[in-house]
């Protein structure tokens, strides 16, 4: 997994030399696990987008199985993703509102995916 050892060096690297960090449970939502906008009753800063999400056709997530509604990152290694269908209507807001993010930077870059 080459695309995460620069993450787990730079944690073993600061632990080892006793960086203290302070920790805000609500800097970042990852999708599609958090739910909605708010952490521990404070609103979110922004969406790291970090997992696949995978739904139902009626919106239940489906962890561990790809969905009949399936979205992740790294099935676009070599490609730039076209306009992205949007999730199923049961899926949670976060998501809904991910998928509504990256198609609209898909719109507004120009000549994206050249």
């Amino acid at each position: 997994f080459g695309w995460v050892v620069e993450m787990r060096a730079y944690c073993i690297a600061s632990a080892q030399v006793g960086v203290q960090y302070d920790l805000y449970p609500e800097m970042a939502l990852q999708p599609p696990w958090d739910t909605s906008f708010r952490i521990k009753g404070k609103d979110a800063y922004m969406i790291h987008y970090t997992y696949g999400d995978d739904f139902d056709d009626d919106g239940r997530f489906t962890p561990g199985k790809v969905g009949s509604w399936h979205f992740d990152k790294r099935d676009y290694m070599g490609q730039a993703p076209g306009k992205i269908k949007p999730p199923p209507r049961g899926a949670n807001v976060v998501v809904h509102r991910l998928i509504e993010m990256i198609n609209t930077a898909i719109d507004e870059i120009p000549n994206w995916g050249i």
